[in-house]
C-alpha cells in the first residue's frame, strides 16, 4: 500500500506520524526492511533529509532499527512512548491493577530465586522510608516525594528479587507512573495510608521461600489502596 503523500508544510512531524502508522498497521512485518530513503522520499514528495529525520525519530522510539550496510528494519509495530503517554495518562486505579498483575507474580517468583542481598534492599528501602514519617508514624507531609521514592525502591527491590530481565525492565519503564499515582495517593487524605506491616509481612513471605504466600501478601498489600480508589469512585 501507497503512503499518502505529505503536505508541503508538514514535513518530518507528518512523515514521522505516517510512518508510524503504517508500520503500527504492519505495512512491514518485524523484521522486514522498509523501503530506501530515496524510495520513501518519493512516495511521500518530501527531501530525502526530511524522510531521513523522520526514520531516526522512529529509531529513537524503538520502532525502527538501522543495520549498517544492509538498511533500516522493523523491530515493533507499537511505539513505546506512546504506551508511555498511555500510562502517564492512566488514574491511580488503573495502575494499581496493573501494580498487581506485575508484583503478585513478581512477588511470587521472587519467593523462589530471591537471593541474601535482595532482602537487605528491600529492608534498606523501608529503613529509610521509615525516616521521613511524622511522630504517628504516618508520612511526613513536607517530604511525601521522598516517602514515594522509598517505597518505589522497595517494590523495584521486590520485582528485581524475582531475576526476570523481562518483568524488572517492564517495572522498571513502569515506575515512573507508580511513583506518580503513590504521590497523588499520599496526599489525598481519603485514601488509606502505608501500611509497614503488610510491607513487612511481604518481605518475610518472599525471605519463607513460600511463592503461594507471597504473592498474596503482594495482592493484600496493593487490594486496600484499590478498594479505597474503588470505593471514591462509588464502585463496588
Amino acid at each position: 500500500m501507497a503512503l499518502q503523500a505529505a503536505g508541503r508544510q508538514s514535513l518530518v512531524d507528518t512523515v514521522v506520524e505516517q510512518l508510524r502508522g503504517q508500520v503500527a498497521a504492519g505495512e512491514w512485518a518485524v523484521g522486514e526492511r522498509i523501503p530506501a530513503e530515496h524510495a520513501l522520499a518519493e512516495q511521500l514528495q518530501v527531501g530525502r533529509n526530511t524522510v531521513r529525520e523522520a526514520v531516526r525519530v522512529l529509531v529513537h522510539a524503538g520502532m525502527l532499527r538501522s543495520r549498517q550496510g544492509e538498511g533500516t528494519f522493523v523491530v515493533s509495530t507499537a511505539d513505546p512512548g506512546e504506551i508511555m503517554r498511555g500510562l502517564q495518562l492512566a488514574g491511580v486505579r488503573d495502575v494499581l491493577e496493573l501494580r498487581i498483575a506485575l508484583e503478585a507474580e513478581a512477588a511470587r517468583l521472587a519467593a523462589l530465586r530471591h537471593e541474601p542481598a535482595d532482602l537487605e534492599r528491600m529492608r534498606a528501602a523501608l529503613d529509610a522510608q521509615a525516616a521521613f514519617e511524622d511522630p504517628d508514624g504516618q508520612p511526613d507531609s513536607g517530604h511525601l516525594e521522598l516517602y514515594a521514592d522509598h517505597d518505589v525502591e522497595f517494590h523495584k527491590a521486590v520485582v528485581e528479587a524475582a531475576h526476570n530481565p523481562a518483568l524488572t525492565a517492564t517495572y522498571t519503564w513502569f515506575s515512573s507512573s507508580v511513583r506518580e499515582a503513590l504521590v497523588t495517593a499520599l496526599g489525598d487524605r481519603d485514601m488509606p495510608r502505608i501500611i509497614h506491616g503488610d510491607h513487612h509481612a511481604l518481605m518475610t513471605a518472599i525471605a519463607s521461600g513460600d511463592p503461594e504466600a507471597a504473592g498474596q501478601a503482594a495482592r493484600t498489600l496493593l487490594e486496600r489502596p484499590k478498594q479505597a480508589v474503588e470505593s471514591l469512585l462509588g464502585e463496588s
